[in-house]
């Protein structure tokens, strides 16, 4: 599987936009994490679709569009017109999971479908065929900066020889949470092969070192 680098854009300089998806570009990290909240399915809010139409503007970066929203439904077409390459929602969330999935899939985009810590892994099961991406998240959802839960790199390890097992041995297991140089070790261990990181990435005074360490 290859390794994937996924900045998100949660910890960057909201004020400087462009300047932080470029510096990403020239960090040679590979895809760029889009948190969207709601304020109800978390407690914080943060951009819509219309501002990643305007990051899609100044860049060609693989987005990698994540929906912490209370119904994902209505938003799909509207995320795909902004120019996510990949959108993910969570299982937690109202709406039709498997139709949300296969729309998205519809509107040319990739399907990625997010748990939070306290859900079981195995609930995403029946819906790996629909799947490009699991995400598994390893801090709960809402806030950036917070501390790796060591638990969840257990449900990355199972999850991962699953699909090993039972012919999904290309999918995608995204890890987003609390993730340095100690924790990406331990997911890429478990099985994780696409690496969220925020904090650590936009706080680094050379980012492109910072990738490679994580690497």
């Amino acid at each position: 599987m290859k390794n994937i680098i996924s900045a998100s854009m949660l910890a960057s300089d909201l004020t400087n936009i462009e300047k932080e998806i470029h510096r990403t570009e020239n960090a040679q990290v590979e895809w760029l994490h889009i948190d969207v909240m709601d304020g109800v399915f978390v407690d914080n809010i943060t951009y819509g679709n219309n501002v990643v139409a305007a990051m899609r503007k100044v860049s060609d970066i693989y987005f990698d569009t994540h929906l912490m929203v209370t119904d994902p439904t209505n938003l799909i077409p509207l995320f795909a017109l902004a120019g996510s390459n990949m959108l993910t929602i969570h299982l937690e969330s109202k709406g039709n999971t498997t139709a949300n999935l296969k729309y998205i899939k519809k509107s040319g985009m990739n399907a990625g479908l997010a748990i939070k810590p306290a859900t079981d892994w195995k609930e995403v099961i029946p819906y790996l065929p629909l799947c490009d991406m699991v995400l598994v998240m390893t801090v709960e959802p809402g806030y950036g900066g917070q501390g790796f839960i060591p638990q969840c790199a257990d449900k990355v390890a199972m999850l991962r020889k699953y699909c090993n097992e039972n012919g999904f041995d290309k999918m995608n297991i995204q890890v987003d949470g609390g993730i340095n140089t100690a924790t990406a070790a331990t997911v890429k261990d478990a099985g994780a092969n696409v690496l969220v990181a925020g904090t650590y990435l936009f706080r680094a005074v050379d980012m492109k070192a910072a990738a490679d360490a994580i690497r």
